[in-house]
């Protein structure tokens, strides 16, 4: 299951575009999807830089897997997610 979160009509929403993000990542998480395409658009590039910090922090990071951005549209973000490794685990130290 994908998952798919576009931001054009939040993108001056600050607060709206917190709560967007972590609703679909714990939405991602729930549904076990295996990736969320995030679209905050091409625009000057302010909204993916913040979609990126938010994806940055501690506590989010430790959610997810990876993000990729498009090679092909630079106005998307994908979210991985690995549901059968415990959360928040990092490698294995092996």
């Amino acid at each position: 299951m994908k998952l798919k979160l576009d931001l054009h009509d939040i993108f001056n929403k600050g607060h709206e575009i917190d709560r967007a993000l972590r609703g679909i990542i714990d939405e991602a998480i729930q549904k076990k999807a295996s990736s969320v395409e995030i679209i905050p658009g091409k625009g000057s590039g302010a909204l993916k830089k913040k979609v990126l910090r938010f994806l940055d922090q501690k506590e989010i990071k430790q959610l997810y897997h990876r993000v990729e951005k498009d090679g092909d549209n630079w106005g998307r973000l994908f979210v991985h997610f690995r549901h059968d490794a415990p959360t928040g685990r990092r490698g294995r130290g092996r």
